[in-house]
């Protein structure tokens, strides 16, 4: 960076939360999500274009399915306030957040439609179907403990790469991505999925299933490792 590295941004989770639990069962498959050599890429700008290009692309996919993922979890609210909240995450997504995706991928020289033509990674097949099917045979619980490695991550990635001194934001040509994630804007998106974790834990019955909601948060962190994994091995 041209000027001082800035103070770390203040951890997301509520200590003895059911999120800041959860991330530290699991910490080796956290830790190899959010430090993984793509994102130290993204930091100092060293990751092939070609490899971010192919994530966009990726991710564009991956969005549709999450979409679909919060009306999962309005059907699997049971209180009208959890239903809304839902389904204002997928208005948000649909809406506004595929849209603002769109355009910072046009300006990697990517195409809306073919995008939406590309056939799914395998990363990308593994890691939506493995939320879908959380959702769906678990409950509203099991869904958002699936969900909150990408929400919070996120955020988690972005605050880490802005307090590294090897990050270099100045001619990054992924600076832009970096600062996106480490708003203001999405650090409270974040922080209300922390909320939400930790309330549903609390309501239903984190404590005596914590070793399941612990399995599938870890599988999730995998996941999202392998979704960064897609990318780095275009490097060669």
């Amino acid at each position: 960076m041209a000027d001082a590295t800035p103070a770390p941004l203040p951890d997301l989770a509520t200590p003895g939360g059911l999120f800041d639990r959860l991330r530290a069962a699991c910490r080796p498959s956290w830790d190899l999500y959010v430090r993984h050599p793509f994102v130290r890429g993204l930091g100092d700008g060293s990751l092939p274009e070609a490899s971010f290009r192919h994530y966009l692309v990726q991710d564009y996919l991956f969005l549709i399915h999450f979409a679909r993922a919060y009306a999962l979890a309005a059907y699997k609210a049971d209180r009208l306030e959890d239903m809304r909240a839902a389904s204002r995450s997928m208005a948000a997504i649909l809406d506004l957040e595929m849209g603002l995706h769109v355009r910072y991928c046009a300006g990697w020289g990517l195409d809306e439609a073919a995008m939406a033509a590309t056939p799914e990674a395998t990363a990308t097949l593994a890691y939506t179907r493995f939320v879908l099917e959380r959702g769906m045979s678990g409950d509203l619980l099991d869904l958002h403990v699936a969900l909150s490695p990408c929400i919070i991550g996120y955020a988690e990635i972005a605050a880490v790469l802005m307090a590294d001194p090897a990050t270099v934001l100045d001619g990054n040509p992924y600076a832009d991505w970096i600062r996106m994630y480490a708003d203001p804007e999405y650090r409270a998106v974040a922080a209300a999925s922390v909320a939400l974790l930790d309330r549903l834990g609390a309501e239903r019955g984190a404590e005596a299933r914590f070793a399941s909601l612990a399995r599938g948060f870890d599988a999730a962190c995998r996941l999202e490792a392998g979704f960064w994994e897609m990318g780095w091995s275009l490097r060669d």
